[in-house]
């Protein structure tokens, strides 16, 4: 199942006060960018981050899974504490590179 508008538009909302925040639908899910950075995979409207060290204490009574068939395991973003997910995002977005810039 492919994730919602609606689902997309609230975590579009909840990481607002972070900057400029943008999905991009891909193969029928959503990755979700912060100033440039892919933070989240949106998939089935769960919100997933990849497990980095940087995270861990505050996502260690997180869910995990993989978003897709042959995805590494991430965490399972809690959106309902608008706090918290700043936190993660912000952490996130320090410790994961800009994406490569494609060549022709």
């Amino acid at each position: 199942m492919a994730c919602s508008t609606e689902f997309i538009d609230f975590i579009c909302q909840t990481l607002s006060p972070l900057g400029e925040v943008r999905s991009r639908k891909m193969m029928g899910d959503y990755v979700i960018y912060v100033n440039g950075k892919c933070v989240i995979t949106a998939c089935d409207n769960n919100a997933y981050v990849k497990k980095l060290p940087c995270i861990a204490g505050i996502m260690a009574d997180a869910e995990s899974g993989c978003p897709y068939p042959g995805a590494k395991e991430a965490y399972i973003l809690d959106l309902t504490d608008a706090r918290n997910t700043l936190k993660v995002i912000e952490l996130l977005w320090d410790n994961l590179p800009f994406p490569k810039s494609k060549k022709k």
